[in-house]
């Protein structure tokens, strides 16, 4: 069972300061490093906001059985968004995806942290690294979308990194006094592989992510997420708050009518099983299928789980917005940013297991099936998602009691509570 309460420690995070942003010339060192984060602004909550969050902090330390969910004024501030960016996303791990998206020397991927551009690529040494998407030179975006290539070119004035960050090339500025290529690197944002995934974060003064998540690591690491193979990434935007999203995937209550068409007959609410306690980094839930799901069932190849675990789906929410459903035979999963108050930017992804994949016969026909099925899934959460902000937005919208079924989210309101009411 989980033990122990692991908490992301609050720091002084630094983006790309000191020598990850220039080497070597003082006049590039005075002009262009970097101060602290929360030294350029620290978000002081208003009267009204801090009695929002005494509220919700309240509601977070008292039982499950008497709590109720959110009042509307938490999706709907934009003093709550300001600290949630800046002490949540700013401050905490987030994943834009799974390592094995970027396979290959040169293959990236873009994201944001904290409205921060960022991309992630394998470099050289075949190792995930993440650089400021941002030139250095006019502050052009460096990288539009996925891809591959050895070197990352501005498409601007075509200066050009490596893949370490590092200036390589640049044209026309022999005339520029003190210039030189090697004195400047793009900022590298901290970045950990943990079970196949990839973590970011701007807090060089965070725990790392297996401390943070060790408690789980025996549930995630049997089923080998890393030689998962994936066949499936979109980035959509859709109209509602970003924890509403959030919310949602922590709940299978929804799940027999809201997904009735799809999967609301796999969930067997008697066999859903939450953690005895509540953890600062994450939370989950775990359930069984029977032989009538569709997918979610080891494939009779898979050597690697044994007894129950062969149909056991793990589901954890990594806060503030990375979440999975890890199946033995496949996963998917949701990476979200918010897009102010009323939307969210959402990252969904699938993989299958490789026993799975490799025993494909028509392969095309069978991934777009399943591809079309999940889609229609995440189509039928956007309803509710997109209905619940509107319905959130009326006069008369008040909190309601949650269900037990909910736990996972008195652990969001937990979470919240500790970085929003800070004073570090």
């Amino acid at each position: 069972m989980l033990d122990g309460n692991h908490r992301v420690r609050l720091g002084s995070p630094r983006v790309g300061g000191g020598d990850r942003g220039h080497r070597g010339d003082p006049r590039l060192t005075d002009s262009i490093d970097l101060p602290d984060r929360m030294d350029l602004h620290v978000t002081t909550p208003q009267p009204e906001t801090g009695a929002l969050l005494s509220g919700l902090r309240t509601v977070a330390d008292g039982p499950l059985s008497a709590a109720t969910n959110m009042p509307p004024a938490m999706y709907h501030s934009d003093a709550v968004l300001a600290l949630e960016q800046e002490r949540a996303f700013g401050r905490d791990w987030v994943s834009p995806g799974l390592a094995a998206e970027i396979p290959e020397v040169g293959d990236h991927l873009v994201w944001s942290i904290a409205d921060q551009p960022v991309f992630c690529v394998r470099d050289g040494d075949g190792q995930v690294r993440t650089f400021s998407n941002v030139c250095r030179h006019r502050m052009m975006t460096l990288v539009a979308g996925d891809g591959n290539s050895r070197r990352i070119t501005c498409p601007y004035h075509s200066w050009t990194y490596d893949l370490g960050g590092q200036l390589v090339g640049t044209n026309h500025m022999e005339r520029t006094d003190g210039f030189d290529r090697v004195d400047i690197c793009l900022p590298e944002i901290r970045t950990e592989l943990w079970e196949g995934w990839i973590y970011c974060t701007l807090d060089d003064d965070a725990p790392s992510v297996a401390s943070l998540l060790a408690p789980i690591e025996g549930f995630v690491a049997p089923y080998g997420v890393a030689d998962y193979v994936p066949i499936h990434r979109v980035d959509e935007v859709w109209d509602g708050n970003w924890k509403f999203l959030t919310e949602n995937f922590m709940e299978g209550y929804h799940l027999p009518i809201t997904h009735r068409v799809t999967l609301g007959t796999w969930m067997p609410m008697d066999s859903v099983v939450f953690p005895d306690e509540s953890h600062g980094a994450f939370t989950y839930q775990m359930f069984e299928k029977d032989e009538n799901a569709m997918y979610g069932r080891a494939h009779p190849d898979n050597d690697r789980l044994e007894g129950a675990w062969r149909s056991t789906t793990f589901m954890p929410t990594v806060f503030p917005a990375h979440m999975y459903i890890l199946a033995p035979d496949h996963l998917w999963y949701l990476s979200l940013r918010p897009r102010g108050t009323g939307q969210v930017e959402l990252r969904f992804g699938i993989a299958l297991a490789p026993e799975v994949h490799a025993s494909l016969v028509e392969p095309e026909a069978w991934i777009t099936e399943m591809v079309d099925f999940f889609t229609a899934v995440c189509e039928e959460d956007r309803k509710v998602v997109e209905g619940i902000h509107v319905g959130s937005r009326s006069p008369l919208a008040t909190p309601g009691p949650l269900s037990w079924l909910e736990h996972e989210l008195h652990h969001f309101m937990g979470y919240l509570a500790d970085r929003l009411t800070s004073t570090d």
